[in-house]
């Protein structure tokens, strides 16, 4: 599996989530929320991608010049635990080098709110990595979005299918603007510069 990159070639933004209104504010859909949240900034409107069984946006980010980077935003519609598929198709169409992938997803061991970045490793569980990592490997990068454990005895599975509560939707919009930042210095800064800025 190529994880080479060059300057030229482009970059996948996946965010993870589940099709439909009523997952719409959902915990586990925060990767879709960044991904909306980017495709704004490029000025674009999410479409139909194909045969691929997903929405795409395409665009640049970046500064004029050789930071500057050709982004291909998706958003799977095949249900969290089947986004490898969709993923996997999108790659190849575009023909994106796996480092060049990076999927955006919420993350139950890290604090909500917080942010860390990386390449590669396990899945932790989480069932749209999975998914990607059994259809092409593991070695694509991560923004990883804190939304912490589940209160008391309540189940994983109710509690990222679950709303975002009302005291974390008063800062909800502030972090998905700060994993948006993320996304996009990983992308024009690298993965280095990235974590230092905003692994917290």
């Amino acid at each position: 599996m190529d994880v080479t990159t060059g300057a030229n070639d482009p970059w996948l933004i996946v965010g993870l989530g589940n099709p439909g209104p009523e997952y719409a504010m959902n915990r586990h859909n925060i990767g879709f929320m960044v991904a909306d949240l980017l495709a704004d900034r490029l000025g674009g409107r999410f479409k139909r991608a194909g045969r691929a069984q997903a929405q795409v946006v395409e665009g640049r980010i970046g500064p004029p010049g050789p930071l500057n980077r050709r982004v291909i935003l998706a958003k799977p519609m095949s249900y969290m635990n089947l986004s490898g598929g969709p993923v996997n198709a999108l790659r190849e169409f575009y023909k994106v080098p796996l480092a060049n992938i990076v999927a955006i997803h919420d993350e139950l061991d890290i604090d909500y709110g917080t942010l860390r970045l990386k390449l590669g490793g396990g899945d932790n569980g989480h069932n749209g990595l999975k998914s990607m990592t059994k259809a092409m490997g593991a070695d694509y990068h991560r923004v990883r979005f804190g939304i912490g454990r589940p209160p008391g005895r309540m189940q994983v599975a109710d509690f990222v299918l679950k709303d975002f509560s009302s005291a974390e939707r008063k800062e909800l919009d502030y972090f998905v603007d700060r994993a948006a930042d993320a996304v996009e210095c990983l992308v024009i800064e690298g993965l280095e510069r990235a974590q230092s800025t905003y692994n917290s």
